[in-house]
């Protein structure tokens, strides 16, 4: 079990607040989420330019010294992909720590798929030479993103046109493999993905709220705005997380979806036909 934590903007944002200052901030979800879990077996912050993906990772807690308020601190783009870890497949070790990236790519899961240690063996058998030899930790999470590699990489899906399409095919196969191999256990598969150009993701067993920010307003944490806006665009930011961070209305994403933000539309959300 961790904490995800995704935002999507019309234009770079800060978003220090979020993740370090707020009521219930990704960083103190490290310490005690919701439910009394601790969530101390490492960290990640993604944030995307036009040179790609930059991602700060360290094995230890988000709480544990400076480094994290550091990495939120620097943290100033229109998409942002953080997550804090609760080891259950795999120990501490920078290895297993998320987000997981590859070329554009970036990967963060929370949960865990059952009975992975029977469909390890299938998962890498289904994987291309490239991801297969690619993979340096433990995880769960790290075997699923090299599976969705390579989907890719087989023609079996195309994100570039569908990549919803292309989650719900991850999802669906993930599902099918893990009820084979430990049948009645419950999938923890929430995931955010992301291209450097679109965020997407799903809520497959695990908690999941977005909150859609629409127009510039000061922060209610420190009375600012986290953006030099240009004032012929109109600005909106779409947050998800797998829990409320701030006094916003947070609105729960359904289980057993997949979703994609859109700074014009909003978060698109398509349950899964099964399981509606």
């Amino acid at each position: 079990m961790c904490r995800l934590y995704g935002f999507y903007a019309t234009e770079p944002t800060k978003v220090e607040c979020t993740l370090v200052h707020a009521q219930n901030a990704l960083i103190a979800q490290s310490l005690s989420d919701l439910s009394g879990y601790d969530h101390a077996h490492g960290w990640g912050v993604a944030t995307f330019d036009e040179n790609g993906p930059d991602i700060e990772r360290q094995a230890w807690a988000a709480y544990h010294g400076e480094h994290f308020a550091r990495a939120a601190a620097k943290a100033y783009s229109r998409l942002v992909i953080a997550h804090v870890r609760r080891a259950t497949v795999g120990g501490a070790a920078i290895e297993n720590t998320h987000p997981f990236s590859d070329g554009k790519w970036v990967f963060a899961h929370n949960g865990t798929v059952p009975g992975f240690a029977g469909l390890r063996p299938v998962l890498l058998d289904q994987m291309g030479t490239r991801h297969r030899k690619a993979i340096k930790g433990q995880t769960d999470s790290e075997h699923v993103f090299r599976y969705f590699l390579s989907l890719i990489d087989d023609g079996a899906v195309d994100p570039e046109h569908d990549l919803l399409g292309a989650m719900e095919r991850l999802v669906r196969d993930i599902a099918t493999l893990a009820e084979t191999h430990a049948p009645g256990k419950k999938l923890g598969l929430n995931i955010i993905l992301s291209d450097g150009e679109r965020l997407v993701g799903t809520r497959f067993n695990r908690s999941l709220y977005f909150v859609d920010r629409k127009g510039v307003y000061d922060c209610e944490i420190c009375g600012f705005p986290h953006i030099h806006h240009d004032p012929d665009t109109e600005y909106r930011a779409i947050v998800v997380a797998s829990e409320p961070v701030t006094q916003e209305d947070w609105i729960e994403i359904p289980n057993h979806s997949i979703w994609q933000l859109d700074t014009d539309d909003g978060i698109n959300i398509h349950k899964l036909r099964e399981y509606a």
